[in-house]
């Protein structure tokens, strides 16, 4: 059993009534994370997505889909997954993106900081940009290795819509997620 401390804040009035952007406009609700929240592996993407159609019936979009073939390929299951964003809310329309990003990921290092995952999966150019706090940071240049960024193990690959769209990706969103898992295994 794990015996770690976990503060889960998704009940925090703080995120759940953030006016401090724009996206609290939108008429999305506050999307803190999906899955086990004692993970060992936390994904970081840039923004929850649509997850049910307009009648309100749930579906699995092309990200979990994608994210989730890779996962389950390199051998974690559902219970050793915890997706989260930069963004708590998804954006329906333009919005001032580098202080939306800017505000939202103070909540990221919270959350983080909480829970104490034992490795991060940093998703996108998007995801990775702004968990890296580095604007020129892109996937291409970062992927394939192990780095350190506040304290966190963390592993770069591809946004699982880029692999979805451009399928010779995948080998490289594979080889990444095995990478997240030899880590595991060396904890």
């Amino acid at each position: 059993m794990d015996t770690r401390q976990v503060t889960i804040l998704p009940e925090d009035v703080r995120i759940e009534s953030c006016q401090q952007c724009e996206l609290h406009k939108h008429g999305s609700r506050v999307i803190w994370g999906e899955g086990n929240p004692l993970a060992p592996v936390f994904v970081i993407l840039d923004n929850p997505g649509a997850r049910e159609d307009k009648k309100g019936t749930p579906f699995l979009c092309g990200t979990r889909e994608t994210l989730q073939r890779g996962a389950y390929g390199a051998g974690l299951d559902s219970e050793s997954l915890y997706v989260t964003y930069i963004l708590k809310c998804r954006p329906r329309r333009a919005y001032d993106k580098p202080r939306a990003r800017s505000i939202c990921i103070k909540y990221l290092w919270e959350q983080l900081e909480s829970v104490k995952p034992d490795i991060i999966m940093c998703l996108g150019n998007v995801a990775c940009q702004s968990f890296f706090q580095d604007p020129t940071v892109e996937v291409k240049n970062i992927r394939g290795e192990v780095h350190h960024v506040g304290g966190y193990k963390t592993v770069a690959s591809y946004h699982p819509l880029a692999v979805r769209r451009r399928p010779v990706l995948y080998k490289y969103f594979l080889q990444d997620w095995e990478l997240v898992v030899a880590q595991l295994s060396c904890n």
